[in-house]
């Protein structure tokens, strides 16, 4: 089957028998997940809109596995079910994903591991989360195209983080490929563009942290 690499990444990341898969489009993370990892029994899939789950009913028949996947039309967590110890949305806006936490805070008792892949607002999120009661147990970059996306996964726990942690991501940080500098250059290259194009006597707040920023990535890019 036909899969972006990243979402073939939070379908690698699911390590619990069942899932919710939150604004699932076209369901195929959910059906390679089911596919290829044999630890997972089953799933629900989950949209806030009718089109994209009747292209996910499709899929589902098409690779047998209507017995496996449940659909749901609904937004965030309001469909969640207590017995789903894994969470995994992506495509989404990193703020976004924190509204739809935040919207439902009681359900954290119940869940155990949130696979994220958030478009924007990735520190925020992780800062979000850690602050909720989760740790970052693992992290990857994932290449499509042009586009590198990030992929976290936080497991029910405590860790502290550095700055610099929360900013390219503890496990990434250890683990630095040529996606890892392709990525964090191009934020070097915004960042100094954005800093650039600011007028020169307003955001004073949103100018120092540009600096910040672009004071770790290029220590860190050296």
């Amino acid at each position: 089957m036909t899969i972006s690499n990243r979402l073939k990444k939070v379908g690698e990341f699911i390590d619990t028998p069942t899932f919710l898969d939150i604004g699932c489009d076209h369901a195929l993370m959910s059906i390679y997940a089911l596919k290829y990892n044999k630890n997972i029994k089953k799933c629900t899939c989950s949209d806030n809109k009718e089109g994209p789950l009747n292209s996910a009913k499709e899929n589902i028949k098409k690779y047998n596995l209507s017995s496996k996947i449940k659909l749901k039309l609904g937004d965030g967590l309001d469909i969640y079910e207590k017995d789903i110890p894994t969470i995994t949305i992506s495509g989404m806006g990193g703020r976004t994903i924190i509204g739809i936490i935040k919207n439902h805070l009681e359900f954290l008792k119940y869940i155990d591991t949130f696979i994220l892949s958030p478009n924007n607002y990735q520190e925020d999120l992780k800062r979000f989360l850690t602050h909720n009661g989760y740790y970052i147990e693992n992290e990857a970059l994932a290449r499509d195209g042009k586009f590198i996306y990030e992929i976290i996964k936080f497991k029910k726990g405590s860790k502290k983080y550095t700055k610099k942690e929360y900013f390219f991501g503890p496990i990434l940080l250890n683990n630095k490929d040529k996606n890892f500098y392709d990525y964090y250059n191009r934020r070097l290259t915004q960042n100094k563009i954005i800093l650039k194009i600011l007028p020169k006597h307003n955001y004073f707040f949103k100018k120092l942290k540009l600096k910040s920023e672009i004071k770790m990535l290029e220590e860190e890019l050296k």
